[in-house]
């Protein structure tokens, strides 16, 4: 019916056209006609006719009923004009359940609490009690905006009025509880359901799995899956992503691809959220041989987010050639290349060498694109220093940053490393304290970058100074800070005040215990002194600019 009258109306352009047309075959306009017209044009989704119908009813002298004036409250509700929505239903001389249900529920959609309490208010004043379909949007509004306590209430209400509590409403809630991680509650509620006589659905297991595997207790997730299997009920494709998903990123990766391996036991086919996951384990492992293997003979439709993950996958693979030529398909095939699309060509075109296709690709994104984060910023700038290009790649971080361009404690941290190598020391040392000034805190590996430079400037006050620095503000110190001390002491042990300034850091709590046995026990009382064997020297690697490796990764990581 909705594609006969579609029809009719653009053939004679209007709805008044379609009336005269009816009315010349002997067919008068008469109100259930355009009630009748009005429920079509609702239903098929044509707002527009509705408001039309809605008028020629008003033209003629009708009064639109109750039913007319819900249909104009629910499209204009659809439509985003709440206010009118409010206004009619406020109008409405003779309201009923559908009148306050159908705007209780699109307030629900629209999450606009304020306006829905006081529909509630007026729905109970008028006698009418919410249905499980209506105590069921509210309970789900409450949840979204968080509103737990109050989403309580409502079902302790539910359970009063005697309203049946169905396995979508204890979903609704556990589901609620589950996001900010108030897991105990959720348990709580998952028991009170079975006591119901509920059966959890795999629904409601997927968001206690998920939000226990996000709180880091892998052994409470596994534990709803056996129980939710033993009852013959089997993961399906979303809940066996969210495995996927969550194992890699707690590097289980072993467990991870039994699960994908799993897949085609289970009948389930991928899709290319499962690729990405998958993928992300591989990278992680650094198992890149194994990706043939998992995909051999699937047919998947790649998404932008998939593509994006396989050029990843490439640069990080070592096949970077390989990242460029399927960005290069990608656009051949009709995708719109994102920042992340940009991030894998850029890094395949560094990692290839091909560090003056990179340069002139990033001009052109920057000229073309507005928004684009740090990180493409900083590929860049990594990839000009990794290939030696020092200078130029301070060139680019001094634009990007008199451009306003958005960079992060990466994007410095990268500079500071190209500095030091560039042999700019006192540029990086200004950098630092120009980051920190500018609200931007230092990690880990900033830290350790600036200590290796006053550990070779061998400048005691400094190395004091960044380490009570990191002590206040809770950067732990790493290995690679502890290599960096042991080594600056060996190199300088002969240099008094190296060995008066591990005494103080001893004493004022700046050296962790660890640190301090590890260092005491490998150089003895022998090598401190000041006629130590030269031999013992020999062997000691310089301190270095440390952190490269895990710069390199930390910086050109993709997705």
């Amino acid at each position: 019916m909705v594609n006969v009258v579609s029809r009719l109306i653009q053939r004679f352009s209007t709805l008044g056209g379609l009336l005269e047309e009816l009315a010349h075959v002997g067919c008068a306009t008469k109100p259930q006609t355009l009630l009748l017209l009005l429920r079509i044009f609702w239903y098929g989704k044509m707002y527009e006719l509705v408001f039309e119908a809605f008028e020629e009813m008003l033209r003629h002298g009708y009064t639109p009923n109750t039913f007319a004036r819900n249909i104009v409250v629910d499209v204009l509700f659809k439509i985003g004009k709440v206010g009118a929505a409010l206004k009619v239903l406020e109008e409405t001389e003779v309201p009923n359940f559908l009148s306050f249900s159908i705007a209780v529920c699109n307030l629900c959609k629209l999450n606009d609490l304020i306006n829905m309490r006081n529909v509630l208010r007026n729905m109970l004043r008028n006698g009418y009690s919410l249905n499980p379909e209506t105590f069921l949007s509210v309970l789900n509004c409450y949840c979204k905006l968080g509103r737990l306590e109050e989403a309580l209430q409502l079902l302790s209400l539910m359970i009063t009025l005697g309203v049946p509590t169905s396995v979508s409403v204890w979903t609704v809630l556990i589901d609620g509880f589950c996001k900010p991680g108030q897991l105990d509650v959720a348990s709580f509620l998952l028991d009170k359901m079975v006591q119901s006589g509920c059966s959890p659905n795999i629904v409601t297991c997927t968001s206690l799995i998920k939000g226990f595997l996000e709180a880091k207790m892998p052994n409470k997730a596994f534990k709803i899956l056996s129980a939710m299997e033993s009852r013959g009920c089997y993961p399906d494709l979303f809940l066996c992503n969210v495995l996927i998903d969550h194992l890699s990123k707690m590097g289980r990766y072993d467990e991870a691809l039994d699960f994908f391996f799993n897949l085609q036991k289970q009948g389930l086919i991928p899709d290319p959220y499962t690729i990405c996951s998958i993928l992300s384990a591989i990278c992680s492992s650094q198992e890149f041989l194994l990706l043939p293997l998992l995909i051999s003979g699937l047919v998947i439709e790649p998404d932008l987010v998939m593509c994006n993950s396989l050029l990843n996958y490439f640069c990080k693979a070592g096949h970077p050639t390989g990242a460029i030529e399927f960005y290069n398909d990608m656009i051949d095939r009709g995708f719109k290349p994102d920042k992340y699309s940009y991030a894998g060509l850029l890094s395949g075109l560094c990692r290839s060498g091909r560090i003056h296709e990179a340069v002139n690709v990033y001009n052109g994104i920057v000229q073309e694109h507005l928004g684009l984060d740090s990180h493409l910023h900083t590929i860049i700038i990594d990839g000009l220093i990794k290939t030696g290009n020092f200078h130029s790649a301070i060139k680019f971080f001094r634009k990007a940053a008199l451009q306003n361009f958005p960079l992060d404690v990466v994007s410095y941290t990268v500079a500071i490393n190209g500095l030091l190598k560039g042999g700019r020391a006192g540029e990086a040392y200004n950098l630092f304290f120009q980051m920190k000034d500018l609200g931007i805190t230092p990690n880990i590996y900033t830290y350790n970058l600036v200590l290796s430079g006053f550990c070779k400037d061998r400048d005691v006050k400094m190395i004091k100074g960044i380490l009570q620095e990191m002590s206040d503000v809770g950067v732990e110190i790493d290995n690679s800070t502890l290599n960096l001390m042991k080594s600056f002491l060996y190199k300088w042990h002969c240099y008094r005040p190296v060995f008066e300034l591990f005494v103080e850091l001893w004493d004022s709590g700046l050296l962790p215990k660890k640190m301090y046995a590890l260092l005491t026990d490998e150089l003895g009382h022998g090598l401190l002194a000041d006629d130590a064997p030269k031999s013992n020297l020999a062997k000691v690697p310089d301190a270095g600019i440390v952190g490269s490796d895990e710069l390199c990764g930390l910086a050109a990581s993709v997705g």
